[in-house]
């Protein structure tokens, strides 16, 4: 018996070994097709929200060394700037952009701080943005909150919703004047294949009858999806587009908030390791979003793997997504 466990186990770990070989050939020719152009992004600006860890700080990154500029929207300062400091480290080993023949034109890292779950700081931070860039070509709606126990934003707002889906909402309609001014410009929003579990309930958006925190956490990347595709359809005609992508599942932070047994811990990390893509991996479709010529003019889509996906007919309900664009508006001020 004890023999035959054994060798079901040694199975099993050969098994995920083998997936995980396959995926890592397959994952890496994929990033170094796309990392082909060092000098695609070279004099465009990107603002990436959530840019020092996890999705962010490999999309920044990858956009870094395209030759970006890249602004680090961010709540915490200090560990922005820790991860500012080991990006340049990274991307620029010689001491700076342009800086050695091996710099490949790579492009400008800066520090701002925003707090997506104040809208005073959200304010204050698109009029820094407006004072001081000259232009944006690329704003990347990808800092979250994910699964959290129930507590609310500054705004007294359920937090995920308010983060992931509020907060993005005041900054990109704030935002949207510089976009168009600096036209062709793209807007890419990261939501999650988890929105399928999720609805929204206009009768208590803010979760205050019942929470739950997966079924909420779906709700608000619902949220970003319906967002998308009404912006989508207001900007028609401005050379402004806006796609929504799912990253797949990541190894990040994000799930800081979710518990696993001590003895679980150690079977997780091991199918983690194997099945789950690293930062660097999941973020390629927000790449490809901010860059490829091939979605040049695409607005609306769902995308991943750095392919168009269908949706489900409720993530496609035009009158949801208006009536949750105007409550919206209200929500965060922009009407009264």
């Amino acid at each position: 018996m004890a023999a035959g466990t054994a060798a079901a186990l040694l199975a099993a770990l050969g098994g995920i070994l083998w997936l995980a070989a396959r995926r890592f050939v397959g994952s890496s020719v994929q990033r170094l097709h796309q990392g082909g152009d060092s000098g695609l992004m070279r004099g465009k600006t990107v603002l990436i929200t959530g840019a020092n860890s996890g999705l962010g700080r490999a999309t920044a990154a990858e956009l870094l060394r395209l030759g970006a500029r890249v602004i680090m929207g961010c709540r915490d300062r200090e560990r922005a700037e820790e991860a500012a400091g080991q990006l340049r480290r990274e991307v620029w080993p010689t001491g700076g952009p342009d800086s050695g023949p091996t710099s490949g034109g790579a492009g400008e890292l800066v520090v701002k701080e925003l707090d997506l779950s104040s809208l005073s700081s959200v304010r204050s931070f698109c009029q820094e943005m407006l004072q001081e860039e000259p232009r944006l070509d690329v704003l990347i709606n990808n800092a979250g909150v994910f699964q959290c126990p129930y507590m609310k934003t500054e705004d007294g707002f359920e937090m995920q919703f308010g983060v992931n889906h509020l907060g993005h909402f005041l900054l990109t309609n704030l935002l949207l004047g510089l976009l168009k001014s600096s036209a062709p410009s793209r807007i890419v929003v990261v939501s999650s294949k988890l929105y399928k579990y999720g609805d929204i309930n206009f009768e208590d958006l803010n979760s205050e009858q019942s929470y739950n925190k997966s079924f909420c956490y779906s709700r608000s990347k619902l949220a970003n999806i319906l967002f998308t595709r009404e912006l989508a359809r207001r900007l028609e005609g401005t050379s402004v587009t806006v796609n929504v992508l799912h990253p797949g599942i990541v190894r990040t932070n994000l799930g800081r908030h979710i518990h696993i047994p001590l003895l679980v811990r150690p079977l997780f990390n091991l199918v983690s390791w194997a099945f789950f893509k690293t930062p660097e991996e999941g973020a390629q479709t927000a790449v490809y979003l901010a860059s490829s010529p091939e979605v040049e003019g695409v607005s609306g889509k769902y995308f991943g793997d750095c392919k168009e996906e269908e949706l489900l007919p409720k993530a496609m309900d035009e009158s949801v997504a208006r009536k949750l664009w105007d409550i919206s508006e209200v929500m965060v001020g922009i009407l009264k």
